[in-house]
């Protein structure tokens, strides 16, 4: 493995893809961290919500840096907004609906690493690093990259 060195990512530095119509830029993958976790920034529209997933391998951590969201997990609510951390434990079922008056920005941590697989598998690169309309999610290619990539999709997120 190669050696791993300090580094500096600066605001809107690292791999940016949309991702099921959010902007996902990538801030720290498994190279840079020996495999133990990976770090990106979300932007998310508003009103939007990924589909009822959980992770088998990874727990997945939110730092919300502006907007609000209401994350459910394994039959809790909790509702978040800038300055709040959210953990959601591997292998509970989750999701969440981001608020209606403004883009969720947050830091979302998985670890160990390879979210960042996912989102390469199920994304395209962004060259621009505004919010696009969403466009439509193959549903079937969704499933796939999840299955490959140890995710359970479990059905739609509540409300939709």
């Amino acid at each position: 493995m190669a050696a791993v060195r300090p580094y500096v990512r600066r605001d809107g530095e690292g791999e940016a893809l949309w991702f099921l119509g959010s902007l996902v830029t990538v801030k720290a993958a498994g190279a840079q961290t020996r495999g133990r976790l990976t770090v990106v920034e979300f932007v998310n529209p508003p009103g939007f919500a990924p589909p009822l997933h959980r992770h088998l391998e990874e727990d997945e951590l939110f730092y919300v840096l502006s907007g609000t969201a209401r994350f459910h997990c394994d039959g809790q609510v909790l509702e978040a907004g800038p300055g709040d951390f959210v953990a959601l434990p591997a292998t509970l079922p989750h999701t969440f609906v981001v608020g209606d008056g403004e883009p969720l920005r947050t830091l979302q941590i998985t670890t160990p690493s390879g979210f960042e697989r996912f989102a390469a598998a199920v994304g395209e690169p962004a060259r621009e690093r505004r919010l696009p309309e969403p466009g439509p999610v193959d549903p079937v290619a969704l499933g796939h990259a999840a299955n490959l990539h140890a995710i359970e999709l479990l059905g739609p997120p509540p409300g939709h």
